[in-house]
């Protein structure tokens, strides 16, 4: 609800600045719609960050149980009961290490349980953690060695994702002001100097003009979107 109140605010402000009329808010609705679709995008972005975090805990905590000679089986159930301390119960982490335990008590082999995991939750690192662990059981090496080793990479990986997204925090800030200063300068104009901008508004070519910088300035927007957006 806050997201499609926040489309609509848009939708109108946007009418509002570069119309001056609330009937174009329906010729703008695709905007809106843009907008909606991409704060989903963002929101799902952050449940899975969150989630490979999460993820990474739950990884060096079974690396951990490795070490000190526990079976695959075991170090999972391990990592079930750890993971409740530094995360909720109902986390989606949790969650996914409870119903492994499970799968595992039903005679389920560690193989098996990690790949349907991994299919389950669809995310990158926990379908290569699946595929190494596969791959090694099938060609008979050394699982335990091979397992630590990708649980390093990973989390490895990991750390220079967040790296990257502390150091694009301050320029993400950044980003979201200087997408706000052009919609202010113009609606202070508005408010402080109407006749300077009334030669815009009620006319064909003040229409293409101002079309054209919408245009610009939502283009303008997605480049700086994708700037501060990298992915590892």
């Amino acid at each position: 609800m806050v997201a499609i109140t926040k489309a609509i605010v848009l939708d109108l402000l946007l009418a509002y600045l570069f119309y001056d009329s609330w009937i174009a808010g329906v010729v703008l609705l695709p905007v809106a719609i843009g907008y909606f679709q991409q704060w989903r995008e963002e929101c799902c972005r952050k449940k899975e960050l969150e989630f490979r975090m999460q993820f990474r805990d739950a990884m060096q905590i079974m690396a951990s149980s490795l070490k000190v000679g526990y079976s695959v089986e075991n170090a999972i159930r391990s990592t079930e009961k750890e993971l409740q301390t530094l995360h909720s119960k109902d986390s989606r982490i949790c969650q996914e290490f409870e119903l492994m335990t499970h799968k595992l008590s039903m005679n389920q082999t560690a193989e098996h349980v990690l790949w349907v995991f991994a299919k389950r939750v669809q995310q990158e690192d926990a379908e290569d953690f699946a595929v190494v662990f596969a791959t090694a059981k099938r060609m008979g090496g050394d699982s335990i060695t091979i397992l630590k080793e990708s649980i390093r990479m990973i989390g490895d990986k990991m750390e220079v994702e967040r790296e990257i997204q502390t150091m694009l925090a301050a320029k993400s800030l950044e980003f979201q002001v200087m997408c706000m200063i052009p919609l202010g300068m113009v609606l202070y104009m508005r408010f402080t100097f109407p006749e300077f901008l009334s030669v815009l508004y009620g006319s064909a070519a003040g229409v293409m003009l101002m079309s054209v910088c919408l245009i610009i300035y939502i283009a303008a927007y997605y480049m700086g979107r994708k700037m501060v957006h990298i992915e590892v």
